[in-house]
């Protein structure tokens, strides 16, 4: 992988912005012209670490993964951003998009004014690999996939990942926001394909989706680059203190995604048992996608009775598509007493 002929030229050229606390974390601190006082009891009067020093050690220890591989930003979204401005001059690149997925990344590409090839997956969710070749040209600097991928709830086929890296000559990024809920873990395309980069989430799984918390895996240079150009204090530190306590905390992770994945296999085996509607697809995340021809009729009805779940028929291929995520027992147990009730 050559990073110099793929990263822009500017961001080659820039020098990283020296934070205070990029330089030191302990001692007399009066270089940041933070407040001395503790008001609240909580630490919190000082900046973060701006390198996560601590989580990324943490994250290192539990993937087997050296910590100079690992990035951690504020939201797998900051993430997404950060490798558009690295890797994509606007007005001139573009990236590939298999879709149905992850709306992110497209509004990503508009944001950075880069240009979007979309294709569709195949019958089965899964990427044609002769479709995306063909789309790819000299300024094809990105190709996004998502496994589990979003909204299907399916995992992406690792011989066809692998064979997209290796015959091409940019970066692809593997969203496994999901992964926790599958069977497989991919992090060893570290070792095997440079040019992916492996992102992960802590707002799944483990639960902190409202502390912004995401992290990649990938060669040392290009985790070299996202801490150029980020910026000093993404990632507040009771983010950083939550996450390592959410690693700490494996064992009652493990028995919550026990209970979800088997709640998703009810919720999964209710809603193929369910007249009314056509299709249930098989799932590998936390979400169920469903294909019903009164797609709308039972949203709002769920909407009305106080069940919110997401309509996926704007997205390519999933006309008549609902998509519902896995809740507690109770949860699932009101949203399927309303579904059942609505085809009465």
């Amino acid at each position: 992988m050559n990073l110099d002929k793929l990263v822009r030229e500017n961001v080659r050229q820039m020098k990283a912005y020296s934070s205070a606390r990029n330089m030191h974390l302990d001692g007399i601190l009066l270089d940041a012209n933070e407040n001395p006082f503790d008001i609240e009891g909580s630490g919190f009067n000082r900046y973060p670490d701006p390198n996560h020093r601590d989580l990324r050690e943490r994250l290192s220890q539990y993937h087997n993964a050296p910590v100079e591989n690992i990035f951690v930003g504020s939201g797998s979204d900051e993430i997404i951003d950060l490798i558009y401005r690295i890797f994509c001059i606007p007005g001139k690149d573009n990236v590939v998009i298999p879709e149905p997925t992850y709306g992110m990344y497209k509004v990503a590409a508009e944001l950075n004014d880069v240009s979007v090839k979309s294709c569709a997956l195949d019958d089965d969710f899964q990427p044609d690999t002769e479709v995306i070749n063909q789309l790819i040209n000299p300024d094809t600097k990105l190709i996004f996939l998502c496994s589990p991928n979003n909204p299907t709830g399916n995992l992406l086929n690792s011989e066809r990942i692998k064979y997209i890296a290796d015959n091409f000559d940019g970066i692809v990024l593997l969203d496994e926001a999901y992964a926790e809920f599958a069977i497989n873990d991919s992090i060893d395309y570290l070792n095997t394909c440079p040019n992916v980069i492996v992102m992960r989430t802590f707002s799944k799984a483990r639960g902190l989706a409202g502390l912004r918390i995401g992290y990649c895996i990938a060669d040392k240079q290009i985790i070299d680059f996202l801490y150029r150009v980020k910026p000093p204090y993404s990632l507040n530190c009771y983010s950083q203190k939550m996450a390592i306590k959410a690693l700490n905390n494996a064992e009652k992770v493990n028995i919550k995604i026990e209970t979800l994945l088997s709640e998703r296999l009810r919720v999964y085996k209710f809603l193929s048992q369910q007249e009314g509607i056509d299709r249930v697809f098989q799932s590998d995340a936390n979400f169920v996608l469903f294909r019903t021809d009164k797609s709308l009729e039972l949203f709002n009805y769920l909407k009305k009775n106080g069940v919110i779940i997401r309509n996926r028929s704007t997205q390519l291929n999933l006309e008549n598509c609902l998509r519902i995520t896995i809740g507690t027992p109770e949860e699932n147990d009101i949203a399927m007493n309303l579904i059942r009730k609505f085809y009465e």
